[in-house]
Parts: structure tokens; sequence; C-alpha cells
């Protein structure tokens, strides 16, 4: 199916998209576009506006140090793969997203994205909450940071606000002693995943 009739705004900074949204009540994001538009196409969600977040600048980086991790919210799938700090930095979040889709689509996916969308089936909502990330959003009303255990509210629904963007996600520090696993299981490689599960644990040394 087509895209219905929908305004697009290209804005270029985070302010200025803030100031949108609260404009256009029924306005939606647009990052990676790899869920939403195809909802879009087939009248699951509807909008008559279009925000793209393509020009704004300061929301697509990754830090690693010694208070974490911050993933901002235009940091695609690929970006994530390609950096040889995160292999160490944080092994889970590797691991998951390597279980993605397919590579058309690791590229143009958002961390931002996938966590606004709230798809239980999806790999980084799993690992914001075994991981006990935080998300950080703007608003009108400033900056906020909304645990992961808060911040979904059930399949497809978020706690985010209307006008609020989310600006980037943060991760606790690694510890090393920590073990994990990850593991999905789908019909096909890169479908849906049917169920999935994430596991963490700290390795305890016992006392002779």
């Amino acid at each position: 199916m087509k895209l219905p009739p929908i305004d697009y705004l290209n804005p270029e900074s985070v302010e200025e998209v803030v100031q949108l949204l609260g404009k256009r009540e029924d306005a939606k994001i647009l990052s990676g576009g790899q869920s939403l538009m195809p909802m879009l196409a087939f009248r699951v969600a509807n909008s008559s506006v279009l925000i793209d977040l393509r020009r704004v600048p300061g929301i697509d980086h990754i830090r690693v140090d010694e208070s974490g991790i911050e993933l901002g919210a235009k940091v695609r799938w690929r970006d994530i793969e390609r950096d040889t700090r995160l292999a160490a930095a944080h092994p889970l979040l590797v691991e998951a997203v390597s279980h993605i889709a397919h590579y058309q689509i690791r590229n143009r996916g958002t961390v931002g994205g996938s966590l606004a969308h709230a798809d239980p089936a999806a790999e980084l909502p799993a690992i914001a909450l075994t991981c006990e990330a935080q998300i950080i959003a703007v608003g009108p009303r400033g900056q906020r940071e909304i645990p992961a255990a808060e911040f979904f509210l059930a399949p497809l629904i978020t706690a985010l606000e209307p006008d609020e963007l989310i600006v980037a996600m943060r991760l606790p520090v690694w510890p090393e002693a920590r073990r994990f696993g990850f593991k999905e299981f789908s019909r096909r490689s890169g479908d849906f995943a049917l169920a999935g599960a994430a596991v963490f644990s700290i390795l305890m040394k016992m006392a002779a």
C-alpha cells in the first residue's frame, strides 16, 4: 500500500523538533523508519506529519567511559557492530544487535526508533530492561532520565510524552566478572522473534 497524504518537516536541532512536536499532536518522529514507514503504509499507525531527524546534530554519538555507555538516538545497529570498543565494553549489547533482522535493516534502524516503537519482539528493549538502562528524553519541560523498567508500559506503548524526543540511552558499566547469554527463536534467520531471552549474572568468587 502507498503512504497516506502526510506533511514532511526537516528540522535542524533538538529544540526545533520539540517545538514542532508541541504544535502537531499526531506528529511522528522519523529516524530509521524501518518500523514506522510500513506501519503508516498499512494504516497501522496514523499521522499527518513526519519530523525527520536526518539533519539534527548531536544525537548520533557512541560514548564509552568509566561511567558506562551512552548511545545517541540516531546511532544505527551497524554503528554498534562496527565500534570495536563495544565488544569489551558491553558484549551483551553487541550480541543482541547481531540478531536484528538483516544487514539492510541494520544499516538504517536506530536506537531511538527501536526504544520509541517498544516492540516486544525487538532486541534493544530487552537489553534496556535486562541491563537497567536509562532512556534520556527532552521536551519543553527540559530533560529527564527514565529507567527502562518505567519506560516500557505495554507492547508499543511507552512513558514518552507526545512532545518529548528520545535523545540517548545510557547503560551502566559492564563488570568484568559478568557472564551473559542471549537467544532468539524465529521461523527464519532475520524474522521477528517468536521468543527470546537475555540474561546476565555476576560470577562470585567463593572464599576458601
